[in-house]
Protein backbone atom coordinates (compact mmCIF):
# COMPACT_ATOMS: atom_id res chain seq x y z
CA UNK A 1 0.00 0.00 0.00
CA UNK A 2 1.06 3.84 -0.32
CA UNK A 3 -0.41 6.47 1.53
CA UNK A 4 -0.08 10.53 2.09
CA UNK A 5 0.05 11.48 5.55
CA UNK A 6 -1.51 14.56 5.46
CA UNK A 7 -4.49 13.51 3.28
CA UNK A 8 -4.65 10.28 5.58
CA UNK A 9 -5.77 8.17 3.16
CA UNK A 10 -4.96 5.14 4.31
CA UNK A 11 -8.14 3.77 4.50
CA UNK A 12 -6.99 1.55 7.81
CA UNK A 13 -8.89 1.91 11.32
CA UNK A 14 -5.69 3.73 12.69
CA UNK A 15 -2.79 5.69 11.82
CA UNK A 16 -0.41 3.05 10.95
CA UNK A 17 2.81 5.55 11.37
CA UNK A 18 3.17 4.72 14.54
CA UNK A 19 3.74 0.96 14.61
CA UNK A 20 6.48 1.35 11.82
CA UNK A 21 9.06 3.08 13.77
CA UNK A 22 9.38 0.71 16.51
CA UNK A 23 9.81 -0.02 18.49
CA UNK A 24 11.01 3.44 20.42
CA UNK A 25 12.42 3.99 24.07
CA UNK A 26 10.26 5.87 26.24
CA UNK A 27 11.47 8.69 28.46
CA UNK A 28 9.68 9.09 31.99
CA UNK A 29 10.30 12.68 32.22
CA UNK A 30 10.43 14.49 35.47
CA UNK A 31 10.56 17.95 36.02
CA UNK A 32 9.11 20.60 38.77
CA UNK A 33 7.34 24.13 38.00
CA UNK A 34 8.09 27.29 39.76
CA UNK A 35 6.33 26.31 42.81
CA UNK A 36 8.46 23.33 42.72
CA UNK A 37 5.99 21.02 42.26
CA UNK A 38 6.80 17.51 40.60
CA UNK A 39 5.65 16.44 37.35
CA UNK A 40 6.16 13.12 35.39
CA UNK A 41 4.99 12.07 32.37
CA UNK A 42 5.94 9.12 29.85
CA UNK A 43 7.47 10.09 26.24
CA UNK A 44 7.75 7.73 23.71
CA UNK A 45 9.12 10.05 21.03
CA UNK A 46 12.12 9.98 23.03
CA UNK A 47 15.46 9.22 22.06
CA UNK A 48 19.21 9.52 22.25
CA UNK A 49 20.64 12.09 19.52
CA UNK A 50 24.64 12.15 19.95
CA UNK A 51 27.43 10.90 22.35
CA UNK A 52 29.45 13.72 23.07
CA UNK A 53 28.28 15.76 24.68
CA UNK A 54 25.68 12.93 25.23
CA UNK A 55 22.23 14.37 24.50
CA UNK A 56 18.38 13.20 24.80
CA UNK A 57 14.97 14.88 23.18
CA UNK A 58 11.55 13.81 23.77
CA UNK A 59 8.70 15.45 21.64
CA UNK A 60 5.74 17.09 23.60
CA UNK A 61 2.21 17.11 22.07
CA UNK A 62 -0.61 19.63 22.56
CA UNK A 63 -1.77 20.22 26.01
CA UNK A 64 -5.33 20.97 27.60
CA UNK A 65 -3.95 23.61 29.48
CA UNK A 66 -4.64 27.32 28.76
CA UNK A 67 -1.23 27.67 26.70
CA UNK A 68 -1.71 24.86 24.77
CA UNK A 69 1.73 23.48 26.12
CA UNK A 70 2.16 19.85 28.52
CA UNK A 71 3.11 20.58 31.67
CA UNK A 72 6.38 18.61 30.89
CA UNK A 73 7.31 21.07 28.29
CA UNK A 74 6.30 24.06 30.40
CA UNK A 75 8.06 22.86 33.53
CA UNK A 76 11.72 22.67 31.55
CA UNK A 77 11.34 25.47 29.61
CA UNK A 78 10.86 27.50 32.88
CA UNK A 79 13.17 25.67 34.99
CA UNK A 80 15.82 24.80 32.39
CA UNK A 81 16.17 21.23 33.96
CA UNK A 82 14.53 17.64 33.41
CA UNK A 83 15.42 14.17 34.46
CA UNK A 84 14.74 11.06 32.35
CA UNK A 85 13.99 8.13 34.07
CA UNK A 86 14.01 4.36 32.24
CA UNK A 87 11.17 2.36 31.92
CA UNK A 88 11.06 -0.95 32.64
CA UNK A 89 9.10 -4.42 33.03
CA UNK A 90 8.75 -3.55 36.37
CA UNK A 91 7.58 0.04 36.22
CA UNK A 92 5.47 -0.55 33.18
CA UNK A 93 1.76 -0.10 34.69
CA UNK A 94 2.89 2.94 36.85
CA UNK A 95 4.57 4.45 33.87
CA UNK A 96 1.00 3.62 32.30
CA UNK A 97 -0.81 5.27 35.50
CA UNK A 98 1.46 8.68 34.54
CA UNK A 99 0.00 9.35 30.99
CA UNK A 100 -2.95 10.29 32.22
CA UNK A 101 -4.57 13.58 31.28
CA UNK A 102 -4.54 15.35 34.96
CA UNK A 103 -4.43 19.02 36.26
CA UNK A 104 -1.54 20.63 36.73
CA UNK A 105 -1.61 20.40 40.51
CA UNK A 106 -1.12 17.07 40.55
CA UNK A 107 1.87 15.10 41.44
CA UNK A 108 1.88 12.10 39.10
CA UNK A 109 5.04 10.50 40.88
CA UNK A 110 3.04 10.56 44.72
CA UNK A 111 -0.22 9.67 42.98
CA UNK A 112 0.99 6.19 41.46
CA UNK A 113 3.21 5.44 44.52
CA UNK A 114 6.34 6.23 43.45
CA UNK A 115 9.17 7.25 45.61
CA UNK A 116 11.11 10.66 44.71
CA UNK A 117 14.82 10.66 45.84
CA UNK A 118 17.19 13.64 45.00
CA UNK A 119 19.09 14.33 41.97
CA UNK A 120 22.78 15.68 42.04
CA UNK A 121 22.90 18.44 39.68
CA UNK A 122 19.03 19.30 38.57
CA UNK A 123 16.33 19.91 40.78
CA UNK A 124 13.88 18.03 39.60
CA UNK A 125 13.52 14.24 41.82
CA UNK A 126 14.42 11.00 39.92
CA UNK A 127 12.11 7.92 40.32
CA UNK A 128 13.95 5.94 42.48
CA UNK A 129 12.35 2.94 41.55
CA UNK A 130 13.68 3.17 38.06
CA UNK A 131 17.45 1.69 37.86
CA UNK A 132 18.72 4.32 35.38
CA UNK A 133 18.50 8.06 35.61
CA UNK A 134 19.68 10.95 33.32
CA UNK A 135 19.91 14.60 34.73
CA UNK A 136 19.61 16.94 32.20
CA UNK A 137 19.88 20.37 30.72
CA UNK A 138 17.47 22.55 28.49
CA UNK A 139 19.62 23.10 25.18
CA UNK A 140 16.90 24.21 23.41
CA UNK A 141 13.12 23.80 21.96
CA UNK A 142 12.11 23.27 18.25
CA UNK A 143 8.38 23.68 17.11
CA UNK A 144 7.61 21.27 14.90
CA UNK A 145 5.77 22.43 11.75
CA UNK A 146 2.38 21.42 12.01
CA UNK A 147 -1.06 20.79 10.13
CA UNK A 148 -3.01 22.47 13.03
CA UNK A 149 -3.24 23.53 16.63
CA UNK A 150 -4.24 20.05 17.46
CA UNK A 151 -0.87 18.14 15.61
CA UNK A 152 1.53 20.43 17.71
CA UNK A 153 4.91 19.30 18.56
CA UNK A 154 7.34 20.84 20.29
CA UNK A 155 10.89 18.89 19.90
CA UNK A 156 13.06 19.47 23.66
CA UNK A 157 17.18 18.74 23.62
CA UNK A 158 18.80 18.16 26.75
CA UNK A 159 21.86 17.59 27.71
CA UNK A 160 23.10 14.97 30.00
CA UNK A 161 24.94 16.23 32.69
CA UNK A 162 24.67 13.20 35.21
CA UNK A 163 24.11 10.03 34.84
CA UNK A 164 22.88 7.37 37.68
CA UNK A 165 22.96 3.25 36.65
CA UNK A 166 21.44 0.56 39.90
CA UNK A 167 25.02 -1.19 40.64
CA UNK A 168 23.69 -4.74 40.06
CA UNK A 169 23.10 -3.40 36.32
CA UNK A 170 27.04 -3.48 35.74
CA UNK A 171 28.69 -6.52 34.89
CA UNK A 172 31.99 -7.86 36.31
CA UNK A 173 33.75 -7.02 32.82
CA UNK A 174 32.48 -3.26 33.13
CA UNK A 175 29.00 -3.39 30.72
CA UNK A 176 25.34 -2.82 31.27
CA UNK A 177 23.39 -6.09 31.21
CA UNK A 178 20.82 -4.59 29.30
CA UNK A 179 18.53 -8.21 30.06
CA UNK A 180 18.78 -7.61 33.55
CA UNK A 181 17.58 -3.81 33.25
CA UNK A 182 14.70 -5.25 30.70
CA UNK A 183 13.78 -1.48 29.19
CA UNK A 184 10.03 -1.57 27.80
CA UNK A 185 9.97 -0.06 24.37
CA UNK A 186 6.76 1.82 23.00
CA UNK A 187 5.53 -0.26 19.62
CA UNK A 188 2.03 1.41 18.10
CA UNK A 189 -1.50 1.03 19.11
CA UNK A 190 -1.48 0.02 22.82
CA UNK A 191 1.40 -2.67 22.49
CA UNK A 192 4.57 -2.86 24.08
CA UNK A 193 7.38 -4.29 24.06
CA UNK A 194 10.72 -5.48 26.71
CA UNK A 195 14.36 -6.47 26.15
CA UNK A 196 15.25 -9.36 27.29
CA UNK A 197 17.93 -11.99 27.38
CA UNK A 198 15.83 -13.82 24.57
CA UNK A 199 15.31 -10.99 22.75
CA UNK A 200 19.43 -10.11 22.58
CA UNK A 201 21.85 -10.78 20.03
CA UNK A 202 25.26 -9.32 19.20
CA UNK A 203 26.53 -8.42 15.80
CA UNK A 204 30.43 -7.04 14.97
CA UNK A 205 30.43 -3.92 13.05
CA UNK A 206 33.19 -3.95 10.10
CA UNK A 207 35.84 -1.91 10.46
Amino acid sequence: MFYEPKKKDHGLPKNPFNSLVIPRPIGWISSVDSNGLVNLAPYSFFNAICYRPPTVMFASGAGVADDGNKDSLRNVEMTGEFVCNIVTWDTRERMNQTSATLDNDVDEMALVGLTPTPSQLVSPPRVAEAPVHLECKHINSIEIPHWGDADRYVLVLGEVIGIHIQDDLITEEGLIDVARMRPVGRLGYNDYTEVSGDSCFTMIRPP
